[in-house]
């Protein structure tokens, strides 16, 4: 039997993804074999496209509206023999399939749906809620299934299990376990998949035959949204189409695909012929999250005893062994960046209330009126600065209350002077240009370094001196004028240790950017320049400030050949957000973050893109990711808790997660990253 972790590295099935389908068939009602053909086609079509599971309609062997027909022997003796013929037809396929058919068994008559693959039946699943109301009634014709027993019954020749408790376990794919409930079963105040999931399910399948009606479309995407959401699981809902009896109701064929409360793909509606969604659904964050999640193991154990009324049926999968099968939705490229101009127009302003609520709470708690905040013309500090304008302004305080202070070195450029004069005249705050030269050179000179003798030496000691001087500035500064240091590093700089440790610019008497990334500050900045910047030279300022090189400017240019670059350093932040995103959000391992980013960044029409251009349209091959992946994980894991360990207090601002050690990220300061540079010599060079 082979084992996932077998299957070649650029397929998604090795790395804990899942390919799956919704079929919305056509249907032809109460003619089983004409309904099987046509089940048959799709599975196969789906099979092309390396799926891994295939979910049709309830009651999908005859159709749904059968009515009275459900009587009749001939349909319900047909019923079976059509399954029988579509499991024989489809044995061959590396494919899972369930299937809706009315079954008789005890001299009672169950909506069930069926389990097949690899020329077996798996199992029977009979619905728990019989719907008697309204539109429905189907208590006319089917009995309710027994909740608390599943026993094993001969079906087609095999012994297999029967009941609505039932868990469809893969030995080969540990992390795939299919629970089955049907249509009504989602509608009541406790769905059989809520305890499913608790037993252990991460994939749930509904087979439905809802009619449609005004306003139950967004009902269902709200039910079956809301579960994954709340089971942590991914849930799969196939309706019934066209081909329904049209004598009282009217029918959508309405497919989604929801992984973890997100609806990732969905049928078109009212579709004439029959149709097929396709997604990928990413089984290892399910149960990553609840393992995270400590509330989902409390739940299980105030209902064990409503769990341990589930069995577990174990299978094999069969597996896709094609060497690239690539995600059928690649993720976002920025994770942090919302796609629609809508949705990234909300997340800036929610971030910036946050960071202005935080601020103002630290300045109404310490009872200082006056900031202080070095503006070198950077990304960082131009967007500190705004917070710390607005802050003031929400307190009516006078923003000449906010030193705003260029602290020029041996490597500011003109242009980041140009910068700081036009942002700190534009914004009205108390602004002062301080020359740290000298005292970086009594610094140079006290500790014998070769540049103080004229010697054009620019390590990490040269470097480091300006940058601790910067920052000790401030502090006295801030001393003097009884004042509150803004720090102003970001999520990204404190996730790689791009920070100088000690009296450096990882400190502050309280920081604003610290859970903010830096592929989310540009576009913050470029939403506060288009919503609140009051002149035309302000904005383009802040918008010139956005598309500027990323540099600390500690290095002379004239003996660099070019302006330093942070980027050639530590690598594109674009990518490296990628990174820290699915390392610490998810706990995934190198090894399939790299495979998520290469399917993400490998092809410029691969990933989402935000619709304001602030980014380049790169390209990563897998070996570049590689690379870029290996130093974050060295800089992450081993070389910069410990400055991470003593950062200044500063306001989370969304489930992406903060790397404050007091709450999102507590880690020792001494490990090292041996375990995950292993997982990276896993990731192949081409």
């Amino acid at each position: 039997m082979q084992d996932m972790k077998t299957l070649p590295y650029f397929n998604l099935y090795h790395h804990g993804f899942f390919r799956t389908s919704v079929a919305t068939p056509r249907v032809f009602l109460a003619d089983p074999a004409a309904n099987a053909k046509e089940i048959i086609r799709l599975i196969q079509e789906a099979c092309t496209q390396q799926v891994g599971l295939i979910v049709f309609p309830e009651l999908g062997i005859t159709g749904y509206s059968c009515d009275d027909l459900f009587h009749q022997h001939t349909l319900i003796s047909s019923a079976l023999q059509q399954l029988q013929y579509v499991i024989r037809e489809t044995s061959h396929l590396p494919i899972m399939s369930i299937v809706g058919l009315p079954f008789q068994h005890h001299n009672k008559l169950f909506n069930c749906a069926a389990l097949i693959g690899q020329g077996k039946l798996m199992g029977l699943v009979p619905k728990t809620y019989i719907p008697n109301n309204r539109e429905f009634y189907e208590a006319r014709y089917f009995s309710a299934a027994d909740p608390d027993v599943v026993e094993y019954i001969s079906v087609l020749g095999e012994e297999v299990p029967f009941g609505s408790k039932i868990i469809f376990s893969a030995i080969n794919c540990p992390e795939l376990k299919i629970a089955i409930e049907i249509c009504e079963d989602l509608w009541v105040p406790i769905p059989p998949s809520s305890y499913a999931a608790l037993a252990g399910a991460t994939v749930i399948a509904n087979l439905s035959a809802s009619n449609a009606s005004i306003g139950k479309a967004d009902y269902r995407r709200q039910l079956v949204s809301n579960l994954a959401a709340r089971t942590l699981s991914a849930y799969l809902y196939s309706s019934a189409g066209i081909g329904e009896s049209t004598t009282d109701l009217a029918w959508d064929g309405h497919g989604i695909i929801c992984d973890y409360g997100q609806i990732i793909k969905e049928s078109t509606r009212y579709y004439l012929e029959s149709q097929l969604i396709v997604a990928d659904i990413d089984l290892q964050r399910l149960t990553q999250e609840r393992i995270r999640q400590n509330t989902f193991a409390q739940c299980q154990e105030l209902n064990a005893i409503e769990l341990d009324k589930f069995n577990e049926v174990s299978f094999s999968l069969a597996l896709h062994e094609d060497s690239v099968i690539a995600l059928d939705h690649p993720p976002l490229r920025f994770p942090y960046v919302p796609h629609t101009a809508k949705d990234r127009a909300q997340r800036c302003q929610e971030v910036f209330e946050i960071q202005v609520q935080g601020l103002i709470s630290r300045i109404r708690f310490t009872g200082l009126t006056h900031l202080v905040i070095g503006v070198s013309g950077g990304l960082d500090s131009t967007h500190a600065l705004l917070v710390a304008v607005t802050a003031m302004d929400r307190l009516t305080l006078s923003r000449s209350s906010i030193y705003a202070y260029g602290l020029t070195g041996f490597a500011t450029s003109d242009r980041s002077i140009e910068f700081f004069n036009t942002l700190t005249e534009h914004l009205g705050v108390t602004r002062e240009i301080v020359d740290i030269r000298p005292s970086c050179m009594q610094m140079l000179k006290d500790l014998g370094h070769p540049f103080a003798e004229g010697q054009p030496v620019f390590d990490i000691t040269f470097e480091n001196v300006q940058a601790g001087e910067r920052s000790n500035h401030l502090f006295r500064i801030a001393n003097m004028k009884q004042a509150m240091v803004v720090g102003t590093s970001d999520l990204s700089e404190l996730a790689l240790g791009w920070a100088t440790y000690g009296v450096g610019d990882h400190m502050a008497h309280y920081h604003v950017n610290a859970s903010v990334p830096k592929s989310l500050m540009q576009h913050l900045v470029v939403w506060w320049a288009e919503n609140y910047a009051h002149t035309e030279e302000l904005s383009n300022t802040l918008n010139h400030i956005v598309h500027s090189e990323i540099s600390p400017e500690l290095i002379p240019a004239q003996h660099s050949g070019q302006v330093q670059s942070t980027e050639q350093v530590i690598g594109p932040y674009e990518i490296q957000d990628f990174h820290l995103y699915y390392l610490t959000r998810f706990g995934f391992s190198p090894e399939r973050v790299a495979f998520m980013a290469w399917c993400a960044w490998h092809d410029v029409d691969q990933g989402l893109w935000p619709e304001i251009t602030l980014f380049h349209k790169n390209v990563y091959d897998i070996a570049t990711i590689k690379h870029w992946l290996t130093i974050f994980v060295k800089r992450f894991f081993e070389q910069s808790q410990y400055k991470r360990s003593c950062i200044a207090n500063a306001p989370k601002v969304g489930s992406g997660g903060s790397l404050s050690p007091r709450g999102d990220w507590r880690a020792p300061s001494d490990s090292k990253a041996t375990l995950w540079l292993e997982k990276i010599n896993l990731i192949p060079d081409h």
